[in-house]
């Protein structure tokens, strides 16, 4: 029996518009891929610049987001919703990463497919508890960095593993503590044990992205540590940095002289 190809099942989880959609074909190509129904075979040889996504929430610039206090109801729940757009958005780099990048060991494929698995767990947990905050998906408006970075990298996997996983969700790494904190002071235990559980998840992710971009910087015959300081300071350039959390990104595959450099890039 002929196998089904894993770009094409990619991408028809990539282009699913509805989040519920998106979902349930997250699980089937997980489940198919587990069952060893799937190919690294590709098909496709356009993808699209802007992956499904729902009409709402309606995307706008960083600036124009407001902040909103966590001691009101409305506050956490503009919280949760803005975590919620990163978990969705994350699906589609995942996604983007299998169906884009091609000629890859297989284990690429493996740990892609478990991080869109995972971050489609973690989109869930947050929607159905933002349901309970009486919202959902869509109320507030978001931002799109995340996906504008996965367009800039779409040219070369080993920019994609350095800037998407290295630096934009690492981020998540070192201000995740702090939302834990003010969210326990509020007294919400509930967003508190998401958070938790999303952070343990994104380390793994995170370290995912190391190991990728360590072994193409190893194939190229390339200094990992001298690319990453390019690759940041060509792309970030003079945009602020939150203060580092140390210990999660050693565990998730940065060096020492790496983080010194993040700590003073201007």
């Amino acid at each position: 029996m002929k196998k089904l190809s894993l770009g094409n099942a990619a991408l028809k989880c990539l282009i699913a518009c509805d989040p519920e959609e998106k979902i349930k074909a997250t699980h089937n190509v997980v489940q198919l891929w587990k069952a060893e129904c799937l190919e690294v075979n590709f098909t496709i040889n356009c993808l699209p610049n802007i992956p499904g996504r729902p009409m709402r929430p309606t995307l706008v610039a960083p600036r124009k987001l407001s902040t909103r206090k966590l001691t009101s109801a409305a506050g956490r729940a503009a919280l949760i919703h803005a975590i919620t757009h990163i978990e969705f958005n994350a699906i589609n780099l995942a996604w983007d990463a299998v169906c884009r990048f091609h000629g890859l060991p297989k284990a690429f494929y493996d740990n892609w497919i478990q991080i869109a698995s995972e971050e489609a767990y973690h989109f869930c947990l947050l929607d159905t508890y933002l349901h309970s905050l009486g919202y959902k998906y869509g109320d507030f408006p978001a931002h799109n960095g995340l996906w504008e970075m996965a367009q800039k990298t779409a040219h070369d996997p080993l920019v994609r593993m350095a800037l998407v996983p290295r630096v934009l969700e690492a981020r998540g790494l070192d201000v995740t503590p702090g939302m834990v904190d003010r969210l326990q002071q509020a007294g919400d235990l509930q967003a508190v044990a998401i958070l938790k559980i999303i952070f343990r998840d994104e380390v793994g992710h995170v370290a995912i992205g190391s190991h990728w971009f360590h072994y193409l910087c190893k194939i190229r015959g390339l200094d990992p540590e001298t690319t990453f300081c390019h690759l940041v300071t060509r792309y970030f350039k003079g945009k602020a940095h939150s203060s580092l959390h140390r210990q999660a990104r050693l565990e998730a595959g940065f060096s020492e002289s790496e983080l010194h450099m993040l700590e003073n890039i201007k």
